[in-house]
């Protein structure tokens, strides 16, 4: 990806994307990019142009978002959007725009025009400081991969080449958060030590808790649960923000095909469900096979031979507020561990965790967890 410098002779222009080519350019740009990085994982086609807003989708019922794109002399190498998430300065009492789905080759006047096109769509709709990379909300996909380029990126994880973070800090912006992935082996569930099994213990007998897998006769019932204890679970989280209900469903129906009820564990009291946990398959070096295509036949190798795949990502764990810090989180993920080994699964990626989120990190490094990537997210406030 070596671009060095532009000659002063080329054009360069950014420009608001108005019509379908320019879509398709925005769209396609990453794979102009990265054709030569062994760990990209092109995005689900479809999935990544309803995310951008070139399709519908829940988010942007009442959100808003601007995509640019910078081209030389005609021909693309950079892109970004700019969100406006009210839904977000709702919740925070903030006047703050986002960006996202950024690409670039190495060209500091690139990242600077589109950054300069992005504050002044945003400014002139009142917006008053900047966050991101949020493709297009927490979330979702967010975090700029700062750390751990030696790896491909687990399913639904952000990946870019190193020099993404020298662009965005010329362009006036600093850390604001740093998000983690922590990778752990199957073997390490065995030496858990003695003090974590006795919290499980503890936990479950004080409240009396029922543990069990998602139910398959009413999947999309329980997907939906489990992303309603996650609204109902993080206020106070970081720059968290509650789904709607539109994109609970919609999350839930594209979930209902990835999830396997062995990869979840739902925690009860008195029959109501008070925690959850979902692990998903990374599906990642399949996407890469179907580079990213679902249709006519990419759904079908996605979804094939499930057991495949060996390894997960660990997407959350999450419990009431009124139960946290009563063990229940480790009480659920002790319910996984028989049928993740019974799977075949050798390896696990939690991710992310928010750097300010202690008692997480203090567990997973108590259980051996080692960090192994870190994603940032920017912001640009005074």
């Amino acid at each position: 990806m070596s671009h060095g410098k532009q000659s002063s002779m080329s054009r360069l222009v950014v420009k608001p994307v108005e019509t379908r080519r320019e879509r398709r350019q925005f769209l396609h740009l990453p794979w102009q990019l990265y054709r030569d990085d062994p760990n990209w994982v092109p995005p689900l086609r479809m999935n990544q142009k309803e995310l951008v807003g070139y399709a519908a989708h829940p988010f942007y019922q009442h959100a808003t978002a601007q995509t640019f794109l910078a081209q030389r002399d005609g021909v693309p190498c950079g892109r970004l959007a700019a969100i406006i998430n009210p839904a977000h300065n709702d919740c925070y009492q903030e006047r703050r725009g986002f960006f996202g789905f950024f690409e670039a080759i190495d060209d500091q006047a690139t990242a600077e025009r589109l950054f300069a096109a992005a504050r002044s769509w945003l400014a002139s709709r009142g917006m008053d400081r900047l966050r991101g990379p949020c493709n297009p909300s927490q979330n979702y996909e967010c975090g700029l991969l700062v750390e751990g380029f030696d790896s491909p990126p687990t399913f639904m994880m952000t990946y870019n080449p190193p020099y993404y973070a020298r662009l965005i800090e010329g362009c006036g912006f600093h850390k604001a958060q740093d998000l983690y992935a922590f990778w752990g082996h199957v073997q390490m569930l065995q030496s858990l030590d003695a003090k974590l099994q006795f919290i499980v213990d503890e936990s479950i007998r004080r409240f009396h808790v029922q543990l069990r897998q998602l139910n398959r006769r009413r999947f999309r019932e329980d997907v939906q649960m489990f992303l309603d204890i996650y609204n109902r679970s993080l206020p106070g989280t970081w720059g968290f923000v509650p789904l709607s209900d539109a994109e609970v469903r919609h999350m839930s129906k594209s979930l209902k095909y990835l999830v396997v009820p062995e990869m979840t564990s739902v925690a009860e009291v008195d029959g109501r469900p008070v925690g959850a946990v979902f692990a998903l398959l990374d599906y990642n070096p399949r996407i890469k096979e179907i580079d990213g295509r679902l249709f006519p036949l990419g759904f079908l190798r996605l979804l094939r031979n499930r057991r495949g795949l060996k390894r997960v990502r660990l997407i959350s764990t999450n419990v009431l507020p009124e139960y946290q810090r009563w063990g229940l989180g480790l009480a659920l993920m002790s319910r996984l561990v028989p049928e993740v080994r019974q799977w075949g699964i050798e390896e696990g990626e939690f991710s992310w965790v928010l750097e300010s989120n202690h008692l997480s990190r203090a567990t997973l490094e108590r259980g051996g967890a080692k960090r192994t990537k870190t994603y940032r997210i920017y912001e640009d406030d005074p």
